[in-house]
């Protein structure tokens, strides 16, 4: 059953009977959030390639399907990839991706990698997948033969960079796997620590891969964890390898695609940010309208309590690593806030939840409300809610909002959940911790705003301090973060990845900026990235400007820009162009510039529009303290 989870995709709905009919029903002006639906299913192999084969068409017909996020992948492998590439397709789309997959001819990829002219590198993909087994790789065992094995990893792991090197210099980020070792055992229990051996020379490998990572702009798919969950016997079919060169059986490709197709919208900043959480017979048994405060199931050493409390125990460790938690429920308020204040069995407090919508409005409202109060997207909130009716009312009004199905068994809700690969992550930095605190301390500002009045006063009373700093290694992974994620508050939304911006910060044509926010709750972390351009005629091009939108309506737009005038003017600067590229998620800021003072110079009907402003020009300063400091380690 635990290994079925993982393979069926339970945490997603079964396709409705129908499916065919709905693939066949998509028409040339079918929307990228329709395609999103038809990939939103836990599916098989042939309805995955019904979809792809759907995302072909349209993108045959140059079609764009937002807010589907358009990405080339390169797949390289040493086994026979076909049946995967559908899976991906589909897979991709249900994470927000739509995906353009290049192959390689069976057996080619160290040609196809290496090779400047491959079609591999001609392409110009965003990133590259190198779908390598064990069997790629150089290993021969040596068992107790320590200086042997190291030396075997070592060519192994050269092996690899020479690949990964062929690939990065066409541009790609590379995505590289960790190897899955076989199932087979020499010497049992003693086969993981004795030198040498498969099991020992793998291990070593995947250590060596996952540390040699760092600082890097590759990205890592622990193909061994995925291999471990459902078990090494079940991923690896010796016949499957023998009559068809399937590096892993094809009972596992639905699983191995939807942790790409979730890895991928990882990149583009499609992770979700907020778990929405339900109270009754969801973080504990029972409901406490009719049971009261000591009737609900949640003690240790009760079985159905402790199935409960560990939905809140994985509730805790997502809150640690920066995910917001909120609260949805038909219940009276103060009732529900009971049960977090007052027993003694309750692992989550109230002041964990940033959120807390209690009452008897309809789920799809309160999650609309929990949405604006953390001015997040839709896209970035999971919900989980025993309730199938609650369930299928979100799905169908709240498309964008992710609403795993859990099974009947509550022991299982926290492994479904975890399973699902929501908050997936590529890279972790204490930023990411703090996320939550960063989210808390706006529900207290909010509460400020209330009492304030008006927005002057309001806006002293958070005494704000912003923070300029260049671009630097310190900063660099937030800001490839930040850069890949944020769609709303985006003007162009140019994408960098970790190595672009680390070029970007040593190009004596570019200035750039980081920018920090804090006020009386706390830090807000990094708010904000610059990037100008200089051109001829002493002009500054603002090529991307972005800004959290949880900062939104305190001014901080003002003070980027006085910054970005007054480094101008030192820098012999007499003009700045801005350029607004309008996507189907930018419209907050069309009229940025315009409301900057900026006059427009060009607009291409449908398409970007450039603003100019005089550099002599100045601007008024808002309630806040400036910081400038200087970049750390620039040329580390």
């Amino acid at each position: 059953m635990s290994c079925d989870l993982f393979l069926d995709l339970a945490w997603l709905p079964r396709p409705p009977a129908d499916f065919k009919d709905m693939c066949r029903r998509v028409a040339g002006d079918t929307s990228g959030a329709e395609i999103q639906h038809l990939a939103s299913f836990a599916l098989d192999a042939n309805q995955s390639t019904r979809v792809a084969r759907v995302i072909r068409a349209l993108q045959e017909q140059d079609r764009l399907l937002p807010p589907l996020t358009p990405m080339k992948l390169g797949v390289l492998a040493n086994g026979t990839i076909d049946l995967v590439i559908n899976a991906l397709a589909a897979a991709a789309a249900r994470h927000g991706i739509l995906l353009e997959c290049v192959t390689a001819d069976y057996g080619l990829f160290a040609q196809e990698a290496l090779d400047p002219g491959s079609r591999i590198n001609a392409a110009r993909c965003d990133a590259v997948l190198l779908a390598l087994d064990y069997r790629a790789f150089p290993f021969v065992p040596s068992p107790g033969n320590a200086t042997a094995a190291a030396a075997n990893i070592e060519e192994a792991i050269v092996f690899l960079n020479r690949i990964r090197e062929g690939i990065t210099a066409s541009g790609a980020v590379c995505i590289l796997q960790t190897l899955a070792p076989p199932a087979e055992v020499l010497f049992g229990s003693m086969d993981r620590f004795l030198p040498g051996t498969p099991r020992h020379l793998i291990d070593g490998f995947n250590r060596r891969l996952a540390a040699e990572r760092e600082g890097t702009a590759d990205v890592l798919l622990d193909v061994t964890a995925i291999a471990e969950t459902v078990g090494l016997a079940h991923w690896h079919s010796p016949s499957q390898w023998n009559l068809a060169k399937l590096s892993f059986a094809d009972s596992c490709v639905p699983l191995y695609a939807d942790h790409v197709g979730r890895l991928l919208g990882a990149m583009r900043g499609k992770a979700r940010r907020c778990l929405v959480l339900d109270l009754d017979n969801t973080l504990w048994g029972g409901v406490i309208g009719d049971d009261g405060l000591h009737g609900i199931m949640l003690a240790e050493g009760d079985a159905v309590g402790e199935a409960y409390r560990s939905v809140q125990c994985l509730a805790l460790a997502l809150r640690e690593r920066g995910i917001v938690l909120a609260v949805s429920s038909k219940n009276t308020d103060e009732v529900a806030r009971r049960v977090f204040r007052e027993h003694p069995e309750m692992l989550i407090r109230e002041e964990q939840i940033t959120v807390f919508q209690a009452n008897w409005d309809d789920k799809a409202t309160n999650i609309k409300a929990i949405a604006d109060a953390l001015s997040l997207g839709l896209d970035s909130l999971v919900l989980l809610d025993d309730n199938p009716v609650e369930r299928g009312l979100v799905r169908q009004i709240l498309p964008q909002v992710a609403v795993p199905e859990l099974p009947h068994d509550p022991a299982l809700y926290a492994r479904t959940l975890a399973a699902a690969g929501y908050f997936e992550a590529t890279t972790f930095s204490d930023e990411d911790r703090r996320r939550a605190a960063y989210y808390e301390g706006n529900a207290q500002r909010v509460v400020l705003q209330e009492r304030a009045g008006d927005v002057d006063s309001y806006l002293a009373s958070l005494e704000m301090e912003i923070t300029f700093r260049p671009f630097d290694r310190t900063g660099r992974s937030r800001i490839a973060q930040l850069i890949n994620k944020s769609n709303q508050f985006n003007l162009t939304t140019r994408r960098y990845t970790e190595a672009e911006v680390a070029a970007v910060e040593s190009d004596p044509t570019c200035t750039t900026l980081q920018v920090r926010l804090a006020d009386r709750f706390g830090d807000n972390g990094m708010i904000s990235v610059i990037i100008c351009q200089t051109l001829p005629e002493s002009t500054w091009e603002i090529d991307t400007w972005l800004m959290s939108c949880r900062v939104l309506g305190r001014r901080v737009e003002q003070m980027v820009l006085r910054e970005i005038l007054r480094q101008a003017r030192e820098a012999g600067i007499r003009k700045l162009v801005g350029i607004y590229r309008p996507t189907d998620r930018n419209a907050m800021v069309r009229d940025h510039y315009a409301k900057l003072g900026f006059t427009q110079i060009a607009n291409e009907d449908g398409g970007p529009s450039r603003w100019m402003l005089d550099a002599a020009t100045e601007i008024e300063p808002a309630s806040m303290r400036v910081r400038r400091e200087s970049p750390t380690d620039l040329h580390a």
